[in-house]
């Protein structure tokens, strides 16, 4: 089976997806990274869309609308600052396309292992994190809570 019948995405969408992830996230070679746009993370992009489909494709859509052309045919500044620009202002669609592609990004081995961590998941072991100073959060402590009523509301009660 192939990203295409497995995403939902036809084969021109899954090379603009590639096209614009591959924008979004650039090969490092120096650092050992790949891009977004590597076959193995761009499958797992396209194959993790669930329920952002409809607002990846709207995305995809919107960015080549704004290329005006073939996004890959734009030279790199232009593809940067399109992104850019376009993240800026792409509301849900840019959201939805952004958490598809980070997402299978720092799922993928090569790219922890690049970082410094061991390509595994986060439990059962765990991560050690130095402690913060947790004084950062007495203005939140002293705030009046705005959450919820005090009072029980039982049924029947208006």
């Amino acid at each position: 089976m192939n990203a295409s019948s497995e995403s939902g995405l036809i084969d021109a969408e899954i090379r603009a997806l590639g096209e614009v992830a591959g924008a979004m996230i650039p090969e490092n070679a120096d650092l050992g990274m790949p891009g977004a746009d590597d076959p193995v993370i761009l499958r797992d992009i396209a194959c993790s869309l669930g329920r952002d489909l409809p607002l990846v494709r709207e995305a995809l859509m919107a960015i080549a609308a704004r290329s005006r052309r073939a996004f890959a045919a734009l030279d790199q500044g232009s593809r940067d600052t399109l992104i850019n620009d376009y993240f800026a202002q792409g509301g849900a669609a840019a959201t939805a396309l952004g958490r598809a592609v980070l997402g299978a990004y720092y799922r993928d081995d090569r790219v922890l292992l690049a970082l410094g961590h061991e390509p595994r998941p986060p439990f059962p072991k765990g991560y050690r994190l130095e402690q913060g100073d947790w004084s950062l959060l007495e203005p939140v402590r002293r705030r009046p809570s705005f959450w919820r009523d005090d009072r029980i509301v039982t049924a029947g009660e208006g």
